[in-house]
């Protein structure tokens, strides 16, 4: 396995530093326990100096359950990590990020020192299960040293919900059919985390399109109901019919944690056709 391959699937870049994350967690439970770790790192490393790399990189008190300290000096060299990265201690990760990924890394290099702990959020693959999904980092730059801790979040958010619904109906609008290839290959951006997009043709009253299960296309979405039985195309159609877009709660299995939970769906028609994109509450 080439060295490239090897950073794609242990998810090594600057910003490395979860593996899959407890679904039951909540994110405020993983922010705190994310900064308190990196609050820890930091102390620690105020003692002991490049000393405490030893520590950081040893399973012990500088892992916690997924999260893990992690350390970059501003050339992008490895020089710690409690994680999966550990393989790479010692070699510069800084150019074997992909191009949208390669200004945070310098961003963050270059933040200055007492500037306190910094943030950042990005898509990445998770190691653990081959995924990409979004990651958020915590990172502290001590001399050139940077310290980090970082953790997967797998829910995303409604915000994120009406940005994807948003750009599914600008492209289907432009480029129907290639929209709809791209929504059923899972490629164009269109399977975000726990977000995807469905396309029903209100015509047939069918799905054309499904970010998750292809099972579903060409089958009558009116007839869909939820696990326990109670309708949710019917429902939908009949909203949409009366407006252009609009809102509808039901309960459905989550593709990330795989678990049926509630889901808050945002609806929009484009033509002919009704597009959604969904996010599930924790």
């Amino acid at each position: 396995m080439g060295f490239l391959h090897k950073v794609a699937w242990l998810g090594v870049m600057l910003f490395v530093g979860a593996g899959q994350v407890n679904a039951a967690a909540t994110q405020k439970d993983d922010s705190k326990a994310a900064i308190a770790l990196l609050e820890k790192a930091l102390a620690y490393y105020h003692d002991n100096g490049d000393k405490a790399f030893a520590a950081f990189s040893r399973q012990g008190e500088f892992v916690d359950k997924d999260r893990y300290v992690f350390v970059v000096d501003t050339k992008g060299v490895m020089l710690a990590s409690g994680g999966p990265s550990s393989a790479l201690i010692g070699r510069d990760v800084s150019e074997v990020l992909a191009p949208d990924l390669q200004k945070a890394f310098k961003d963050a290099l270059l933040v200055p020192e007492g500037n306190g702990i910094q943030q950042a959020e990005y898509r990445w693959q998770n190691w653990a299960d081959g995924k990409v999904e979004r990651k958020h980092v915590y990172y502290q730059r001590i001399g050139q040293r940077i310290l980090a801790v970082g953790y997967y979040l797998p829910r995303a958010s409604a915000e994120q919900a009406k940005a994807l619904l948003d750009k599914a109906a600008t492209d289907l609008g432009k480029n129907e059919k290639g929209t709809l290839t791209a929504i059923n290959s899972l490629k164009g951006g269109y399977l975000q985390d726990d977000l995807y997009v469905f396309v029903v043709d209100l015509d047939t009253q069918r799905y054309v399109a499904h970010g998750t299960n292809l099972r579903l296309i060409n089958t009558d979405f009116s007839k869909i109901k939820d696990p326990e039985g109670k309708p949710v195309g019917e429902p939908m159609l009949a909203l949409i019919a009366k407006q252009d877009d609009g809102e509808y709660e039901y309960r459905w299995k989550n593709p990330v944690t795989g678990k049926v939970e509630d889901k808050h769906a945002y609806l929009k028609k484009v033509g002919h056709f009704l597009v959604a994109v969904g996010y599930y509450s924790p």
